[in-house]
């Protein structure tokens, strides 16, 4: 099996990623970004999708991409948790990964350049094992309503998988509603589809909501896992300064415990995205027959990780931890927002019982 560890390559991309991120979207950024109008930063994507490289990095070469996998892709999605950037990498993924999954070569090129985001229509609620949506398709129209869509607001193509087939939409010709969504930083939408012309790109719908799911789930686990290890570094710094009676609060006995419990689940954490992430990568051409159980796996056990940390952020931070002015309250809002985003961990051990034989009550 592959090594867990991240190697030279990945460890210089998560530098390049960081560096921008430190640049360009610093929490305050992200933090006035969520009071204006416009959420989503479409400049700083553009500079990581494009510039960077972050949109083509599963893509062959031969289709535009760099080749790479989704190991490198799970490095970005860690340090986007980190910095809870308001970029739509994750629906961009999924999109990716749907479109491999039918050979595309039409719509592929221009997202791996960066020049185009393709998000893939769907609830993000959606469970692990849910079918393809029933979206009504004739003669190349679409009708349908899909709501809770993460990322569609930035779209320039919408990929619509169907019960017959996967199908790009042009946002300006569906309604696009936006919705009020805990996360400021991850905006959602309904997709309201009538009559909506359609180009179909694939005809594999199952496979291609398998492959994106799959995906989905295990880039989410390393977004967690990257709010999780902010949470935890950004909380060991403040109780080293904050001091009280004349002692810096992480000396005393009961806040060392709670931050080493959470530093072992986080490293828990890591190695079961890692793994993740890994199988998810595959062997050339071939899917690790782990990918299931894996998924499933880290979204139950990163998902209820990143909760915890941004928990113990807010708590131990004091009173600056529950205001506005201080990020805690992003990355809470983030972590818990994903606990719910494809698929809850309940769900995900259920379907960890019927993958490995196990009885659910």
């Amino acid at each position: 099996m592959s090594t867990l560890l991240y190697t030279d390559v990945e460890e210089e991309l998560r530098g390049a990623v960081r560096q921008v991120l430190a640049d360009r979207a610093p929490w305050t950024a992200v933090l006035k970004r969520t009071e204006g109008g416009e959420p989503y930063d479409r400049p700083l994507w553009s500079t990581l999708a494009a510039g960077i490289g972050v949109a083509g990095l599963p893509v062959p070469e031969k289709l535009g991409g760099a080749g790479a996998g989704w190991r490198e892709s799970a490095v970005v999605a860690e340090e986007l948790g980190c910095a809870v950037a308001p970029v739509p990498h994750l629906g961009a993924a999924m999109a990716t990964a749907a479109l491999l999954a039918v050979g595309d070569d039409a719509v592929l090129p221009d997202v791996a350049a960066g020049t185009r985001t393709a998000v893939l229509v769907l609830p993000l609620s959606t469970p692990p094992d849910a079918p393809p949506l029933d979206v009504q398709h004739s003669t190349g129209r679409l009708g349908g309503r899909v709501t809770s869509v993460a990322d569609a607001a930035a779209a320039d193509v919408l990929l619509v998988s169907t019960v017959d087939g996967l199908y790009a939409v042009d946002p300006a010709d569906a309604t696009l509603t936006a919705v009020t969504s805990l996360d400021l930083t991850r905006p959602l939408s309904d997709v309201t589809l009538s009559g909506t012309p359609a180009t179909r790109v694939g005809g594999d719908a199952a496979q291609a909501w398998r492959a994106a799911l799959l995906t989905g789930t295990v880039l989410l686990a390393s977004e967690q896992l990257g709010v999780a290890e902010w949470c935890l570094e950004s909380t060991v710094d403040y109780v080293k300064t904050r001091y009280q009676f004349g002692r810096p609060v992480g000396s005393f006995q009961g806040l060392k415990h709670r931050l080493a419990e959470l530093w072992v689940a986080v490293t828990q954490a890591r190695a079961v995205a890692r793994y993740a992430a890994t199988c998810l990568a595959g062997s050339g051409a071939d899917p690790d027959p782990d990918l299931a159980v894996a998924a499933s796996l880290a979204q139950a056990h990163c998902a209820p990780v990143a909760v915890r940390a941004a928990e113990e952020c807010v708590q131990l931070h004091g009173g600056i931890g529950f205001t506005w002015e201080h990020p805690a309250h992003l990355y809470l809002k983030r972590a818990k927002s994903a606990a719910i985003a494809l698929g809850t961990p309940a769900r995900h051990r259920a379907v960890l019982g019927g993958l490995v034989n196990l009885p659910v009550s």
